[in-house]
């Protein structure tokens, strides 16, 4: 008797975790950006799935003289250990282009003529700064040229669920306005970048800061536009100083120094949450206990006084 072959399709196999850290060499790592590193680093793992480096390096007049390198240099010296190669974004320009290319076409971004103090005076304070009022929606201005490009958003509520925060939502149209994806000096935003790089490598996952909850919403309608998935998300919890204000180059955060890095790595642990075992001492034994123990349930959604 012949054999009949099976026509059952075969179950979908699920995408490979793909998470990604993405730090921007503006300045040197500090203890809020390696809480970060640690969530997105062990997320990853416990998922078993890849964790990659990507240096966000967009900015160069904000950008600090061989920040890339120092902070490679300190995750390496702290036991990092990411798949496949760094990406740079200032190596992306073409990916950007042609992004943006595709929306214009599509009639979902236009140029905008109007100056920041011309917005200023114009707009109603949003969720993230002044909301855009739309004023080159409908066509430039007679006489002005285009210095940004932007895209088009529509009212209504677009809202996801945080893996930590839970739901979150904007209505963008009402909380934001129509964002800039070009900007007038030039330099891409950094909403556009973003999307379009996770995308291009494929990220399922992205676990990144709470200070970055608000341009989520943005984010997934932009991948909506480009027809692109958009990822699951997990907003860790900021790292906040005596003044209740985040960890950051701005507020002046010290850099994390590798001679400390088990100690460093020990209150980074702690600071999510979680319990490291007292016996581990070295880097090379925290990351043992670290990748056998990692609980994420165990992570406040809440600022985190870094005393």
């Amino acid at each position: 008797m012949t054999a009949v072959a099976d026509s059952t399709p075969l179950p979908a196999l699920a995408p490979l975790y793909r998470g990604r850290f993405a730090p921007s060499p503006t300045g040197l790592l500090h203890a809020g950006s390696l809480a970060t590193a640690v969530g997105s680093y062990l997320e990853a793992h416990s998922r078993g799935g890849e964790w990659l480096v990507r240096i966000e390096d967009l900015d160069p007049p904000r950008e600090q003289p061989g920040a890339s390198v120092h902070i490679l240099a300190t995750l390496e010296a702290f036991g990092f250990e990411w798949d496949g190669e760094v990406v740079y974004q200032s190596r992306r320009h073409a990916l950007y282009r042609e992004a943006l290319q595709a929306l214009a076409e599509r009639g979902l971004a236009y140029l905008c003529a109007c100056t920041r103090r011309e917005i200023a005076l114009a707009a109603r304070p949003g969720v993230d700064g002044p909301v855009y009022p739309g004023t080159c929606r409908p066509g430039l201005p007679a006489g002005r040229e285009g210095r940004a490009w932007r895209l088009k958003v529509e009212p209504g509520e677009l809202g996801f669920v945080d893996r930590l925060q839970g739901y979150y939502a904007q209505d963008l149209a009402r909380d934001v306005g129509d964002f800039v994806l070009l900007r007038a000096d030039g330099f891409w935003a950094y909403q556009l970048a973003v999307v379009v790089d996770d995308a291009e490598q494929g990220i399922t996952d992205i676990v990144r800061g709470a200070d970055l909850l608000v341009s989520t919403p943005r984010q997934i309608w932009l991948q909506r536009c480009l027809d692109v998935v958009t990822p699951d998300y997990c907003h860790l919890p900021v790292l906040v100083n005596a003044a209740g204000e985040k960890l950051s180059k701005q507020t002046l955060a010290p850099a994390i120094e590798p001679a400390s890095a088990a100690a460093e790595l020990r209150l980074a642990l702690v600071r999510l949450g979680q319990a490291p075992d007292p016996a581990c001492q070295s880097v090379a034994e925290l990351w043992q206990w670290a990748r056998a123990n990692w609980r994420l349930d165990r992570v406040t959604p809440a600022p985190v006084p870094v005393v």
